[in-house]
């Protein structure tokens, strides 16, 4: 990239202005205020208000994250759905501990949580896998997800082959190896944007079977 590109980047920038967040004005439990804040931004145009990045970690401490969506809020634990061969998956069974990030620019607001993940009863994964489009189902069974594949025509070949495999079943089986898991919060740092770059950030941590509550400087 040249050194003008590099200058064009520099430039981008904007104003926060929409809100402020007021201690007085805050719950005690964070995940009150993050109902409210989701329910707004499904309310915004985003179109993927419950898209939020997850990151894991592998045995040798080496970070990895992606864009994985909310499907649940259960007990202030956060659902989600993946394939239990995926490379997540295999990070989360050997590390519970992970990291959060939702983004709402237009809001002005960020979230980050971390916590602990484990796997949600296999009753519930059936509930969610049979809730799913009929092609989605499929599309469980024809992805080898994280691994391998000798090419696009491979996968489509698979969608086919499941296609024809169920054709006539009035429910398909969910895949042993396709599930939810749920990350129990342990942090929660809610961000709204503020004028002339003095954002607002406002920790809850968990300790005790108590949330506590802290201003962090921008």
């Amino acid at each position: 990239m040249d050194a003008k590109n590099h200058k064009d980047l520099e430039g981008i920038r904007r104003e926060y202005k929409l809100e402020r967040l007021e201690e007085s004005q805050l719950p005690g439990d964070p995940m009150i205020l993050f109902h409210l804040w989701l329910d707004q931004a499904r309310k915004t145009e985003n179109p993927e208000p419950t898209a939020m990045t997850l990151s894991t970690v592998d045995q040798d401490g080496n970070p990895s994250s992606r864009i994985v969506l909310l499907k649940k809020l259960v007990a202030g634990r956060l659902w989600f759905f993946t394939n239990y061969e995926s490379r997540k998956a295999r990070e989360m069974e050997n590390n519970s501990r992970v990291a959060v990030h939702f983004h709402w620019p237009e809001l002005e607001r960020q979230l980050r949580l971390e916590g602990t993940v484990s796997r949600i009863a296999e009753k519930a994964s059936d509930q969610y896998f049979h809730s799913r489009p009929r092609e989605s189902q499929i599309a469980a069974w024809a992805s080898p997800q994280s691994q391998e594949v000798p090419d696009r025509e491979f996968l489509e070949k698979e969608q086919v082959r499941y296609q024809e495999k169920f054709k006539g079943f009035r429910k398909i089986p969910r895949p042993a190896n396709w599930g939810g898991f749920a990350i129990s919060p342990l942090r929660m740092e809610f961000w709204q944007g503020g004028r002339f770059r003095l954002h607002d950030r406002i920790e809850y941590i968990l300790k005790d079977m108590a949330w506590t509550r802290v201003r962090l400087g921008p």
